[in-house]
């Protein structure tokens, strides 16, 4: 277990990246071959402005790495945070971690993000996306993100992680993303069991519903624990799925320069 954390604290920005681009490559793939719906779309034009916005995230997170790093080392020499108040076993610290960030950096961030009108406006951008698929995963405005991160800089610093725990949650959270918005068909006996502990396709694709209650439902990455417990689960038929927001046009939702400015748009109402 020893070897495995300094593998990842040693994990390079190109290695990183390579698992990034195999993440989608995959999950392209088997969209291609077991598709959930038959989406009437040119894939490679859909994808153009999600790999964009992945663009813009991994240039953010290169410069917001130099804090993290900072927050790291102080972390060490300071003994701060829950996991330095026991000793435990290695992978019960690396357990625990994972439950923490995705708790608080996904499901509170993230439900944040929908009943907090500023942040929602940003984040309205990834609902934005009308044909749901693996590069949706990657479509966030850099204030959605930069959020994001912030709410993950809590929750290092309230457990005090070590910084291969930190990378280790954030190689999960790359596949989990572009697992749960591949537009992917599995079993339903298999999907559904999927979702009794993890975020499964057909679940959060009612996250991406035109319009509430199943908008504001589902707000997990990693386990859908958090949603079961505090009541935001769904569970539906997912032909009845309509993808983007009921107070966006359908027109722009490719068009970069307008998702880019969509945030301070005035024009567009919200309830928030």
């Amino acid at each position: 277990m020893e070897e495995l954390t300094l593998f990842f604290a040693n994990l390079s920005s190109p290695q990183k990246l390579v698992w990034i681009v195999s993440c989608v490559l995959l999950f392209w793939t088997l969209e291609g071959l077991y598709p959930l719906r038959k989406l009437q779309y040119t894939k490679w034009e859909h994808a153009l402005p999600n790999f964009v916005f992945l663009g813009c995230t991994i240039v953010i997170n290169v410069l917001f790495g130099i804090l993290t790093v900072g927050v790291f080392l102080w972390l060490e020499k300071s003994n701060f945070g829950l996991l330095n108040w026991f000793v435990s076993p290695t992978w019960l610290e690396l357990i625990i971690s994972i439950l923490i960030l995705d708790f608080i950096a996904q499901y509170i961030a993230h439900f944040l993000l929908h009943k907090i009108g500023f942040m929602w406006r940003f984040h309205m951008v990834h609902h934005s996306d009308t044909h749901l698929d693996v590069t949706s995963g990657t479509r966030h405005h850099p204030g959605d993100f930069l959020m994001r991160e912030f709410f993950a800089l809590i929750a290092v610093v309230i457990a005090g992680l070590p910084f291969a725990y930190y990378v280790i949650y954030r190689i999960i959270t790359i596949f989990c993303t572009f697992f749960s918005h591949a537009n992917i068909s599995l079993p339903l006996w298999l999907d559904k069991g999927i979702s009794l502990l993890f975020i499964s396709p057909n679940m959060h694709k009612f996250h991406h519903h035109f319009e509430r209650p199943w908008t504001d439902s589902n707000y997990g990455n990693i386990f859908s624990i958090w949603d079961r417990v505090f009541g935001t689960f769904v569970y539906e038929d997912t032909t009845k799925i309509i993808y983007g927001l009921d107070v966006l046009e359908d027109k722009d939702a490719n068009d970069v320069l307008y998702q880019f400015k969509l945030p301070f748009n005035k024009k567009i109402k919200t309830d928030y």
